[in-house]
């Protein structure tokens, strides 16, 4: 039977409610429970998929294909839990099956309301699937007092009432500011903000307090006393050196102790925490540093490119070095400046990203990480960049690129743009079709797909086997009809779709290192196990430098 702990939170937002929710999952998951963590989304969007990375960060992408929000990243890494379709709502998704079963006639000419129908909907997914749980968390978007949470306070209120107190936990996450001109902690916006939830009938249960410096026990107290809560139920949460100190931080200040404690589990297994305490002991042993540029569209917001940058941390660990991630932002930075721009660096590398701006200076990246040996990694958007260039500079196809540019420049036997919408493809045995004219929302290839790598490869010797499955999120595909073209002036295809019909992975066996994937590898890399192109990638990045150095 599971039990429920919902993580709201106050004051302000980007508190880190979702790694205090991964932190604890995985806290329960070390003392032998099994876990779940879910994220109720209060805005309209059916989902991120079609939202700006500067509006929301990255989108997520589930093994099964759901676009999600990045908080389910944090929950995955922490947790090795993959996330499902049904972790993820948006009040988008509730209104649209909401109207949905309205114009089935379901509500059988009742008065659809908010409460019950909407609360009951919520209810529904935060239930649902959740019976071989012991534990599962639900975060709630957003801040206590913001209008578009409502229904979901409202509904997980109702949930503590039905399910009673011996099921469900309410941990709300505030801060506590720190007032430079006064030298003090101030707790006044946590104590309002627990007034803000007990207002709408939700009294919690823990108060996470998120502060930058040691909060003195009796700012505890006093907050404890304002909130009607044991002064162990009131934890500190501070700043750290990396989030994977997170977990370890917070079982030292008893949040999953006091967990177990409300649900009446008071002779659980200790937690082992070894994993955790071997990633403080290897980040703290990497000497030496790799410079890596990574050159995209979203470059002001780190939140854009969150597993990416998460992924390249994992393997610096491994590889026990530094990362120094160098931004450029391919919108600002013009063709001509990418040389002075990527001088110097150890490493080269061009995430996903949709639409024709910055396109000439991803192309420049490529074009100078491939002439000067630079390691160079392209993903998504990045292969079909890497293509495009092999293809005007190498193959002698001055007018190669993408439909999804606009106007398409054909090649003379008129095979199409070298990089097209894909019009259809088998996934798990069922036919899916695309075409121009479909909405922009959850209609690209998503989710996980198999791959067959070329016997011999680099990136087979990366993975160690020839079969993998890793997760997309795309719409546009490479032209399959230009292979023999670029394979004849030495480009590899080495990975494709197991019927041969997807190009996944390219590779320059010229190169020192070259690799450019179709799909979106930094999902499936967590801390404790590295995934290998990116282990490989910083691999490569640290040969380049100590050549550099050997050579002068």
């Amino acid at each position: 039977m599971a039990r429920f702990i919902f993580i709201t939170g106050g004051v302000v937002s980007s508190l880190g409610k979702g790694l205090a929710s991964a932190s604890l999952a995985s806290l329960l998951q070390s003392r032998g429970f099994s876990v779940r963590c879910r994220k109720l989304d209060p805005y309209l969007n059916v989902d991120p998929g079609t939202m700006s990375p500067f509006q929301h960060g990255e989108v997520f992408v589930t093994e099964d294909g759901a676009e999600t929000d990045l908080d389910l990243g944090h929950y995955e890494r922490f947790t090795g839990v993959d996330a499902r379709k049904t972790d993820n709502v948006t009040t988008g998704k509730i209104y649209s099956t909401l109207l949905t079963k309205e114009r089935r006639g379901d509500y059988l000419g009742g008065t659809v309301q908010v409460i019950p129908h909407v609360t009951d909907l919520i209810k529904q997914f935060i239930l649902k699937d959740t019976e071989q749980d012991d534990f599962v968390l639900c975060e709630i978007g957003g801040t206590v007092g913001d209008i578009e949470g409502l229904p979901y306070f409202e509904a997980i209120r109702q949930l503590g009432y039905e399910l009673g107190r011996e099921r469900v936990l309410f941990m709300h996450v505030t801060l506590v500011p720190w007032i430079p001109a006064a030298k003090e902690l101030k707790t006044k916006p946590t104590q309002h903000s627990a007034k803000e939830l007990r207002s709408i009938g939700i009294i919690p249960d823990i108060i996470l307090c998120r502060a930058d410096r040691e909060i003195p026990l009796s700012e505890r107290r006093k907050i404890a006393l304002f909130c009607n809560l044991p002064e162990d139920h009131v934890i500190q949460g501070l700043d750290v050196a990396s989030i994977y100190h997170v977990p370890s931080t917070y079982h030292k200040e008893g949040l999953d102790t006091q967990v177990l404690k409300h649900f009446g589990i008071l002779h659980a297994p200790a937690p082992n925490l070894s994993r955790w305490e071997g990633i403080a002991r290897d980040e703290s042993e990497r000497q030496g540093e790799v410079n890596i540029a990574i050159v995209g569209k979203y470059t002001g917001l780190g939140d854009a490119y969150k597993s990416l940058t998460e992924a390249l941390h994992h393997a610096s660990i491994s590889n026990k070095t530094l990362v120094h991630v160098h931004w450029v932002d391919a919108r600002a930075c013009e063709p001509e400046m990418m040389s002075d721009v990527l001088r110097g660096m150890d490493a080269i590398l061009v995430p996903g990203g949709f639409g024709e701006r910055g396109v000439r200076s991803k192309i420049a990246a490529v074009k100078y990480a491939r002439e000067h040996n630079i390691p160079y990694f392209g993903i998504c958007f990045g292969m079909q960049m890497a293509v495009i260039e092999y293809a005007r500079h190498v193959v002698g196809m001055p007018h190669a690129t993408s439909s999804e540019f606009g106007k398409v420049e054909r090649d003379e036997d008129a095979r199409g743009s070298l990089v097209g919408l894909m019009t259809e493809w088998v996934h798990n045995g069922t036919l899916e079709t695309r075409s121009n004219d479909d909405d922009i929302g959850g209609t690209m290839r998503l989710g996980a797909y198999d791959c067959v790598l070329h016997e011999g490869s680099l990136v087979a010797k990366l993975y160690g086997t020839t079969k993998i499955s890793e997760r997309h999120r795309h719409r546009y595909e490479v032209n399959r009809a230009y292979i023999p073209a670029l394979e004849s002036a030495g480009l590899v295809f080495s990975g494709m779709s197991p019927n041969g019909q997807l190009p996944e992975i390219i590779e320059l066996p010229s190169h020192p290192w070259f690799v450019a994937v179709q799909f979106h590898p930094e999902f499936k890399s967590r801390p404790f196990a590295p995934h290998p192109l990116f282990d490989g990638f910083v691999k490569a990045a640290v040969t380049h430098r100590d050549t550099v150095k050997a050579t002068g």
